[in-house]
């Protein structure tokens, strides 16, 4: 069985949420006509996809580590 690192896991949830809240955020936005809520939820977007590509990086390197 392979063992899971859950703090990994946490990080993983952790961004998806930033990313899934940013999406929100810019929906909001739009609909009431608010340009700078509109743009946070892009920052917010934009954040939690490089912090999921940082653990896919991670995840990479791990992979080939322990080959």
């Amino acid at each position: 069985m392979r063992k899971v690192s859950t703090l990994g896991l946490d990080d993983k949830i952790e961004n998806k949420a930033e990313e899934v809240k940013g999406k929100v955020k810019q929906g909001v936005g739009k609909v009431t006509g608010d340009p700078e809520l509109e743009a946070e939820g892009k920052g917010d977007q934009a954040a939690g996809n490089l912090k999921q590509a940082g653990e896919k990086v991670k995840d990479a390197v791990k992979g080939v580590i322990k080959k």
